[in-house]
């Protein structure tokens, strides 16, 4: 019987498996990391000669990697892995070979401070595959809801057509279903909105700012699940996305974690899951396996291959050191939840994905002398020069968001500011969060 009482997931953004946690694979027993001494290449483009993997201690990526359905699909190249390097140097033909040498870059035991701490003191999920090979809302709605409706692309601005009507069964509707209670803790914007039952009012009420989630832990105030959103935009991002810095995530992941391991009893019953949606188009060794489709949603695409592994933890003190090595992706969320609280497996790929909890050791005892994250500190905050792609597509959406308002004198009111937010990404973020609050004031306040 599996002993834990609650889940808290973290989704963070666009980083590889091999990229983050790779290079702890010579100091952890059965981990299929990097192997320094016969590091793997990718051909540059258009010369052809190799660029191996290596070392990075590079902070922020300038140039957003891609990681469009078709993106992926070059960087997979046929089952090859070959084609990281190549789809980069594509999509920017004047970059350096420095900057094109990033994409086969892995992070060294110890830079990542929190995170590389808690991939040695817990359970690193070592074939972890995004749900799709594509970019990150068809992702974070296969976690959500175990498909994304057949949808493999995402809206990357106000005239983008990717906004599409996601209006199927969530995890969140089954868990209510079952009188099983949840909450999203969210830094900026929700992505998660984009699922219409969401932004009924039953459910935003069960939204709260990132900023409560410490005090929520030391009350005991946390539901027996929990999913938690990173920050989007600036200046406050910290969802790892390119251009940003990776160590702002990761002093994220910190949070989380000590705010929990400062409250034993709680914790002592709780999985805590730390993924990113999908790989960013950074370099990962590891060929994505042939899986099933989740529905019959597959006129645009057969959804019958994962994604690109991506990092993934299993923290808990009923967890010992180690590594699983079970393939698992994004829809392995709800059959971890549907084994714990006897929910229904959305769709035909959750219903047959591997639980991460009956692939785990649980201990009979909690462990007593577990060591808190290292939180990094005097991280620079500077304005980004444009939106990243995720946010560029919250935004877009966010303009859905201001059309659902009743009031005409608010819509007109941020209708005036949409003008100022062209040019600048800091003046986006600002008028996409203003969207969002006023949508959740007037919702709210009609409840």
């Amino acid at each position: 019987m599996v002993p834990i009482e609650r889940m808290i997931v973290l989704m963070l953004e666009n980083q590889s498996f091999d990229r983050l946690l790779g290079g702890l694979a010579p100091h952890t027993r059965g981990l299929a990391g990097v192997t320094p001494s016969a590091p793997l290449a990718n051909p540059d483009w258009p010369s052809g000669a190799p660029i191996f993997q290596r070392p990075t201690r590079s902070r922020t990526v300038a140039q957003d990697p891609g990681h469009e359905l078709d993106n992926v699909l070059r960087q997979i190249d046929r089952h090859t892995m070959a084609g990281f390097v190549t789809d980069f140097a594509q999509a920017y033909p004047q970059s350096s070979p420095a900057e094109r040498a990033e994409i086969m870059g892995w992070y060294p035991q110890g830079f990542l401070p929190a995170l590389h701490l808690l991939a040695t003191q817990f359970v690193i999920a070592d074939h972890w595959h995004a749900s799709v090979p594509g970019p990150t809302w068809p992702n974070r709605l296969f976690a959500q809801s175990g498909t994304s409706l057949g949808h493999t692309d995402m809206p990357e601005g106000i005239f983008h057509p990717g906004l599409h009507l996601y209006d199927q069964p969530t995890l969140y509707d089954e868990l209510s279903k079952a009188n099983v209670n949840w909450r999203i803790y969210y830094g900026d914007f929700p992505q998660s909105l984009v699922f219409t039952h969401q932004l009924e009012p039953t459910n935003l009420a069960r939204y709260r700012p990132f900023a409560r989630f410490a005090a929520d832990v030391a009350a005991a105030d946390l539901p027996p699940f929990v999913f938690i959103e990173p920050a989007y935009f600036e200046p406050e991002e910290n969802d790892q996305h390119p251009p940003e810095d990776v160590l702002r995530g990761d002093v994220l992941v910190a949070d989380v974690y000590n705010a929990l391991l400062a409250a034993p009893a709680l914790f002592a019953r709780t999985l805590f899951i730390i993924l990113h949606d999908e790989h960013g188009g950074f370099f990962d060794h590891v060929v994505p396996p042939a899986t099933i489709a989740p529905d019959e949603h597959t006129n645009l695409f057969a959804f019958t291959e994962l994604g690109v592994r991506v990092p993934a933890l299993l923290v808990s003190p009923l967890l010992d050191p180690g590594v699983v090595s079970e393939v698992f992706d994004h829809t392995s969320l709800i059959r971890a939840a549907a084994d714990l609280w006897g929910i229904t497996p959305l769709g035909q790929r959750a219903a047959a994905a591997n639980s991460p909890l009956s692939a785990l050791a649980w201990r009979d005892t909690p462990r007593s002398t577990l060591s808190a994250a290292p939180r990094a500190t005097g991280l620079p905050v500077g304005p980004q020069p444009a939106l990243t792609s995720l946010a560029a597509s919250l935004f877009a959406f966010s303009q859905q968001l201001e059309s659902l308002i009743a009031d005409a004198v608010t819509r007109e009111r941020l209708a005036v500011r949409a003008v100022e937010a062209m040019p600048a990404a800091n003046a986006a973020g600002r008028l996409a969060l203003a969207r969002l609050n006023a949508f959740l004031a007037a919702t709210r306040g009609s409840a």
